[in-house]
């Protein structure tokens, strides 16, 4: 397990010097702020129209703010996990630093596992960082923090198992431009499933529906711990894995 730790932080510094993490971290801040004081404007207008209506209503912060939040933020990582994960194996490939990789002591497993926990670290940084904004909505408001919490773990149980998913792509192309591309277009793909839940259902429908990325999310959001949500997404996780460490073993024998 020491070399796994050793990988994670190497990877996460490596995020850390170059300018991947700092534009990722400055988009995110802008967007994430965006909806967050959008959201905010939105409730505060909402309560005073409330109030000099002489009916007022007892809004919920949590349900018109964070829960809309955290919704939108979960869209943020369609385009956040391709850029994390392009270069975890692509970039290995096109330095020709694979083969030093794959032929030292380190196991399989310890690469691939140390090198995901540094973009899902990576990521928890991104989280990390929007937290700032929440600041200001416990120091003027009183949202329940244990929704907030459990839409917090959702998120990066979600971006564990899209970012398993595109290192899988990575570990495929020795071109980061190309992992990158594949792997947004991949994880849209099993967003918009959410759709066939509107059409006719039948098995096919049914099964498109239940891996959509986005329907597994709705109960963290809703601050609803799911024990079927939570191993839907280690599943996922877990198969993003398998394929990697399959992926690698094809690299190894081609030589």
């Amino acid at each position: 397990m020491r070399n796994v730790i050793t990988i994670a932080r190497k990877e996460l510094n490596t995020y850390f010097q170059s300018p991947i993490a700092y534009i990722l971290l400055a988009a995110f801040a802008a967007m994430f702020g965006y909806f967050f004081w959008s959201l905010v404007y939105f409730f505060v207008r909402a309560s005073m129209q409330s109030q000099m209506s002489g009916r007022p209503m007892a809004l919920n912060l949590n349900e018109l703010v964070i829960r809309n939040l955290l919704g939108n933020c979960g869209v943020l990582c369609l385009f956040m996990i391709p850029m994390l994960s392009m270069r975890l194996f692509a970039e290995e490939k096109n330095r020709g630093t694979i083969e030093l990789l794959l032929t030292s002591p380190l196991k399989d497993w310890e690469i691939l596992l140390g090198k995901w926990i540094g973009a899902v670290g990576m990521y928890a940084s991104l989280l990390l960082f929007s937290g700032i904004n929440l600041i200001f909505l416990f120091a003027y408001g009183k949202p329940d923090w244990k929704p907030l919490l459990v839409g917090y773990a959702g998120l990066l149980l979600q971006a564990a198992a899209m970012l398993a998913i595109g290192m899988f792509i990575s570990s495929v192309t020795s071109n980061q431009i190309v992992a990158a591309v594949t792997t947004f277009f991949l994880l849209l793909l099993l967003w918009v499933f959410e759709w066939m839940a509107n059409m006719d259902q039948n098995r096919l429908t049914e099964v498109l529906t239940y891996i959509s990325l986005l329907r597994h999310n709705e109960s963290f959001i809703k601050g609803v711990l799911d024990l079927k949500d939570t191993l839907y997404y280690i599943s996922v996780s877990f198969l993003g894995l398998f394929l990697t460490a399959r992926s690698l073993e094809s690299t190894r024998y081609r030589g």
